[in-house]
């Protein structure tokens, strides 16, 4: 039984012991303990305060990073419009000046075209006025070859001078 029931001097010497460490303890380590506990509680504190502020930062940074990207976006899509517009705008543009060009073109090749036609007309009438004095001469030298042949054409020279 011995066991069971403890006696009453070592009751004593028990709670003695455990009043004076209660005591150093009280004077001596509860102050850092609590200290240290405190410490720790705020720091938790600071800390899950701060994973808030991030967190709302990062939503807030989140939102503004998607705001960015749809004002890239709409930005992305008016360059390419205009680029497209631009584009457009070059080739009707050359078109048109190559159209003006042709048309250009085609007025001094018709020109060319006429002037070298004024220019055949003009060798060909020559060619055709010496081809007939030409003709004419050797007509002229087929009748005039006897003398009487040409006492005759003077006399009827002679003639058409007298009546003018």
């Amino acid at each position: 039984m011995d066991l069971i029931q403890p006696a009453v001097g070592q009751m004593i010497w028990a709670s003695l012991v455990f009043v004076i460490l209660l005591f150093l303890l009280a004077k001596f380590a509860w102050k850092p303990i609590l200290k240290a506990v405190n410490e720790r509680e705020k720091s938790i504190a600071e800390s899950i305060a701060l994973a808030d502020s991030t967190k709302a930062e990062m939503k807030q940074l989140q939102a503004q990073n998607e705001t960015l990207l749809r004002d890239a976006r709409i930005e992305r899509d008016n360059m390419i419009k205009d680029a497209t517009e631009t584009g457009k705008r070059i080739i009707q543009e050359s078109k048109e000046t190559a159209k003006i060009e042709f048309e250009k073109i085609v007025a001094e090749a018709q020109e060319v075209i006429k002037s070298e036609k004024s220019a055949a007309l003009a060798d060909l009438k020559t060619q055709v006025a010496s081809l007939s004095l030409e003709i004419a001469e050797k007509v002229i030298k087929g009748e005039l070859a006897s003398n009487d042949k040409q006492k005759a054409l003077a006399d009827k020279l002679a003639g058409d001078i007298s009546l003018n």
